[in-house]
């Protein structure tokens, strides 16, 4: 259980990863007006704060790796709390923004946060 829980934490920063590249650095190109559904005048004017929620994602990327080689109980510790943040924001954003969200965001750190728990 617990290597299943580690791998679903791993593949959850991957996402918030791939998350930090679409928003920074390709939120105003082809492929991340395809991936956010958004027009180029739009794309282009809200560029700043993509990129800002981009950062976001990275910091949340990066606190699930630092969970993953930290020792315990810190490791524990530092997952419960960024996959909650994560839950939080995707429920959040699937309120505000696009259902979608919960989907791509909460559902899989949801997910993670319970097999954590259970290994735990």
């Amino acid at each position: 259980m617990h290597i299943a829980a580690q791998a679903l934490v791993a593949l959850v920063a991957l996402i918030h990863a791939y998350f930090l590249v679409l928003e920074m650095f390709l939120w105003d190109t082809a492929r991340g007006r395809k991936v956010f559904a958004t027009t180029p005048a739009f794309s282009r004017e809200s560029a700043p704060l993509a990129a800002n929620q981009g950062l976001y994602n990275g910091f949340m990327a990066a606190g699930l790796v630092w969970s993953l080689i930290a020792g315990d109980p810190v490791a524990y510790q530092a997952q419960i709390f960024f996959l909650g943040c994560l839950i939080v924001a995707g429920v959040y954003g699937a309120a505000t923004v696009n259902r979608k969200i919960l989907l791509v965001q909460a559902v899989p750190a949801a997910a993670a946060l319970a097999l954590v728990l259970l290994a735990g």
